[in-house]
């Protein structure tokens, strides 16, 4: 043991095991060189502060009036930034690179333009909206004047036939006369009418409300405007519609003007005399092109100025949230009792305490400060964070990992393995070389546009296939590494290794698939025989081969589980955790399921018909039976006893030493004694990590035990279950390997069948859609779920704790647009 010891420190530390090593640091600043300082450290990045404020609300912190400057600079910002998409035109891709600017005259320039802004709206808006008017009037002047001529000369026919008619009859007369009167416009008793336009989709209802309105007493004429008309508040052409309204009183037209009014009609005076008609629309023309002149010319102006505004905007607003970030970061310090130095902390990595040393040190260079920047660590009580350096390849499979839980300050980091281990596991599941190669095309063009693709702002399905290229890119290759050994392309065997092992018994049978087949050479060299596809026991072949292979691919990633938990305790030196968790855990697993795997080998070398479920079941119901048929080599049934006797040890072993051990050790170091525990001791060193010792919280036994009693329980039952779980390999492979063979027995081979052109291209529609849907897309989806599983619950459990948090530092480069 002591040699192994001496062997593992030997060996050189990784990256990615551990997370970085990390020291709390106090940095004393003075107050004139506190910005710049702030600012070299979130170019940086590699520094995260503590709030010391968190009990302030933020509008009792020293810098808030900076916040809500560089916060009203901001909504500016989004205001041009609004204005410029509204107007057509695009921000510059390539913004001109200008030397610094001082905020207060960012922030004067910014005014500058927000007013010179508004003001171009507010007139723009007068133009518009006196231009609408005018050419609303002018498309009334049209329509309504057609009407108003048509009903005079109607009216004026009307009078000739009643005079030509004229009864002696009294009440003949009266009529007449009435229809006289009310013809004549400039009776005070006759016609009236109100002209206006509305919009086409109100004009139904608005015409009903008028006849409700008057009560059937009124004439209304409509006709489509035949222009669109822009909507001042939406911004969106709308229909029109023109119309007249004929009634006779005051009163209904009291009322017609507050139903105008209500449904949003504008009302135009019309006379009824055509030649002042026509003088009126040629008055209007010419004011409405004097208007599009000068709307252009305001609108040349306004974009003009909005390009100029689009050169900096993203300079601007890059400036204003690092500005924003600063003064945040800045809130977060203290003020020292001189209130001339401000006091901060924060967590940085080991290694880059010497890179935030020198910033320090320019920044105090170049603000010409008297005094320097103290920067010390401290002693820190709490856990630090956890932070892994990663690149583009490592960075997705670390999110997968953190998706369950970021790992505790320096315990064993489960990515290492999941580069390769997820990608594979999913392999297994989704094993066709054909479905790979379509897999790793996609892959290898996000990767190719990869440059191009990071720059732009994705959807959120492609941003996460974007972000999981790499991942892709691996399950992609083990794809077709696992259907090259299952012997699988769409489904279709291929002899690619060689000829088949088995032939015809006689020549009679040179067609048959089911029987009459005779092993004559050596196996097939790489994967699955191509004879057993259409066999008469192809599915007990593979089920069995698929079942026997997830069994000791489970049993494999169990025990690199445990053995993680290993050197987890090791490195915390927590000699508890490996002498009563992990050597009773690796007994417990291997003499049942090591033990199983074991057998599962020997059967496959040796080609013995012996049944493992008798075996096993038979172990644990009658150990001392005699094997029979079933014993697979010599001193089997002594060995399943002493494998049994110990998984019965393990148990009490995992359960009752450890708690007892704790409670004796914490009885002798506390024996006699009233004063509280020093912050590090040697006795330390041998609890485990996440013990009560640690937190310096009062010995409690049975929370210990059942705690313990806990942990065991669910490791017994959960290396059965754990170990069935892993059969979800056996079913997914084959659910695919079936769904292959449907599609393209069913569909494809059946429409090729029929000699017809379209029946054919219909059945290769149908495959094509059916193969990129159903089994590129669902099954994928599927396949990296039931991985996910296997990685979190039956790998991860065995020693990840994951109760950790993310290393954020303050850094200028994760500031994003949703900060504004």
């Amino acid at each position: 043991m002591e040699r192994m010891e001496k062997l593992m420190d030997r060996l050189p530390p990784m990256d990615l095991m551990r997370s970085e090593k990390m020291t709390l640091v106090q940095l004393i600043i003075p107050v004139e060189s506190a910005h710049r300082a702030i600012s070299y450290l979130g170019e940086l990045g590699l520094l995260q502060f503590r709030d010391l404020n968190a009990e302030k609300s933020p509008f009792q912190r020293t810098f808030v009036n900076q916040v809500k400057r560089c916060g009203e600079m901001s909504r500016k910002l989004r205001f041009f930034k609004d204005q410029i998409s509204k107007a057509g035109l695009l921000s510059s891709v390539h913004p001109v690179v200008e030397p610094d600017v001082e905020l207060e005259e960012l922030e004067i320039q910014l005014a500058e333009h927000e007013h010179e802004l508004i003001e171009m709206n507010s007139n723009s808006e007068k133009l518009r909206q006196t231009y609408n008017e005018l050419l609303e009037f002018k498309m009334v002047l049209q329509k309504a004047g057609g009407f108003l001529v048509s009903s005079n000369n109607h009216a004026v026919a009307e009078e000739r036939e009643l005079s030509e008619n004229l009864y002696s009859n009294d009440d003949c007369v009266e009529t007449s006369l009435l229809l006289e009167q009310e013809m004549r416009p400039a009776d005070q008793s006759g016609l009236r009418f109100i002209s206006g336009i509305i919009c086409k989709s109100g004009a139904l209802r608005f015409e009903r409300m008028l006849f409700r309105a008057t009560r059937g007493n009124m004439l209304f004429n409509q006709a489509p405007a035949g222009e669109e008309i822009m909507d001042p508040l939406s911004a969106e052409m709308v229909e029109k519609t023109v119309f007249v309204v004929h009634f006779s009183g005051e009163q209904a037209r009291t009322k017609v003007l507050k139903i105008c009014e209500a449904f949003g009609a504008n009302c135009y005076p019309i006379p009824e005399d055509i030649n002042k008609q026509r003088k009126i629309t040629r008055e209007v023309l010419s004011h409405l092109s004097e208007l599009v002149t000068t709307l252009d010319a305001g609108i040349h102006h306004r974009n003009k100025a909005l390009t100029s505004i689009g050169y900096h905007l993203t300079q601007w607003m890059s400036m204003v949230r690092r500005e924003k970030a600063v003064y945040d970061t800045l809130n977060m310090l203290n003020f020292d009792v001189t209130k001339k130095c401000l006091v901060g902390e924060g967590w940085c990595p080991i290694f880059a305490k010497t890179q935030i040393q020198e910033a320090l040190q320019r920044a105090t260079f170049d603000s010409n400060s008297q005094v320097g920047v103290i920067f010390h660590v401290m002693d820190a009580v709490e856990s630090p964070p956890t932070y892994f350096r990663t690149n583009h390849f490592t960075n997705a499979y670390q999110e997968i990992v953190d998706a369950y839980g970021v790992a505790r300050y320096q315990e064993a980091n489960p990515a290492v393995y999941t580069v390769i281990t997820f990608p594979f596991l999913f392999a297994v599941m989704f094993g066709d070389w054909g479905h790979g190669i379509c897999l790793l095309l996609g892959a290898l063009v996000l990767i190719a546009r990869e440059s191009r693709l990071s720059t732009q702002k994705l959807g959120s399905f492609m941003e996460m296939l974007f972000g999981g290229r790499y991942v892709l890119l691996l399950m992609s290759l083990f794809s077709i590494y696992c259907g090259l050994i299952y012997n699988e392309f769409f489904s279709v065997p291929f002899h690619i290794f060689g000829g088949s092992a088995y032939k015809c018994r006689d020549a009679t049978c040179s067609d048959a698939r089911s029987a009459g087949l005779i092993k004559f050479r050596d196996p097939y060299p790489f994967g699955v025989d191509p004879s057993w596809r259409g066999s008469r026991t192809e599915l007990p072949f593979l089920n069995s081969l698929k079942m026997k292979m997830s069994i000791l691919l489970g049993v494999a990633q169990m025990n690199l589980g445990i053995i993680l938990s290993y050197f987890n305790a090791r490195f915390f030196r927590s000699s508890l955790d490996i002498r009563y968790q992990f050597v009773p855990q690796m007994i417990f697993l291997n003499s049942l399921f090591g033990y199983l795997s074991l057998l599962i080998v020997i059967k496959w070398c040796t080609g013995s018909q012996a049944d493992l479920y008798h075996v096993m079941i038979y172990m644990f119901l009658s150990p001392t039976d005699d094997l029979g048929d079933n014993e697979l080599f010599w001193g089997q049934r002594p060995l399943q006893i002493v494998l049994l006797l110990l998984a019965l040890v393990a148990v009490p072993w995992m359960l009752f030493p450890k708690p007892f051990i704790l409670k004796k050790l914490h009885s002798e170091r506390f024996q006699g004694r009233t004063y509280g525990m020093l912050v590090t001791s040697e006795f330390d060193l041998d609890v485990e990590p996440d013990s009560a010792w640690q937190h310096h919280e009062e010995f409690n036994f049975s929370e210990v035990f059942v705690h313990q009693m806990i942990h065991s329980i669910e490791f017994v039952l959960g290396a059965v279950s754990n170990t069935a779980s892993y059969l979800r390999l056996w079913a997914l492979s084959l659910a695919h390997s079936e769904l292959s063979t449907v599609f393209y027995e069913k569909v494809l081979l059946l429409a090729w069948g029929y000699d017809n052109i379209v029946i054919r291209l219909v059945g290769l529609a149908v495959f094509a859609f059916a193969t990129a849907f159903i089994l590129l897309m669902m099954e994928t989806l599927s396949a990296f779920l039931h991985a996910l599983r296997l990685h979190w619950v039956e790998f991860q459990n065995k020693f990840y704790y994951g109760d950790g948090y993310k290393f954020k530092p303050f850094s200028f480069a994760l500031i994003t647009e949703d900060d504004d």
